[in-house]
């Protein structure tokens, strides 16, 4: 397994194990970013990638927020981390709908707010201004004006 694919797996154990100090919000409705916001936000969270000398690291389902780039001394540390789900509600648009913040991020004075506004900032958003969900109820189901005859 090479180093990137161990460093990986690590992050995935430590967040399955939890952080008991960790700050975990449902964003209701749902934070919808819309085409003309997403563009940028997803090219300047590229261009910062941990990897390259940044503090994110975005995938399709996940931003993660780190304290420093990896190299140096000691290991990136997460921060928090912003689920996202890509083409919903329609198709160039990414919706917001769970943010957490470590016990790390909030002693370093991070909160769901402002870990969200970071990222939306590349866009010219905050989770504030930020379009939401159309949380309007289902329609009803279409109903036959008589009941269904059984086939012989």
């Amino acid at each position: 397994m090479d180093s990137s694919a161990m460093e990986m797996l690590e992050l995935l154990v430590s967040e399955a194990m939890g952080d008991e100090g960790a700050v975990t919000e449902v964003i209701r409705p749902a934070a919808v970013i819309p085409e003309e916001a997403a563009r940028p936000i997803l090219m300047e969270l590229a261009l910062r990638d941990i990897r390259c000398g940044g503090v994110w690291l975005a995938e399709p389902t996940v931003w993660r927020r780190f304290d420093r780039p990896t190299g140096g001394e000691r290991e990136p540390q997460l921060l928090g981390s912003i689920q996202v789900a890509y083409g919903t509600p329609t198709r160039f648009e990414i919706t917001v709908y769970r943010v957490t913040v470590t016990s790390l991020g909030r002693e370093q004075g991070w909160s769901v707010e402002k870990l969200c506004d970071e990222a939306l900032a590349f866009g010219g958003l905050s989770l504030a201004e930020c379009p939401r969900a159309d949380m309007t109820p289902p329609p009803q189901p279409f109903r036959f004006g008589r009941p269904r005859q059984p086939v012989d």
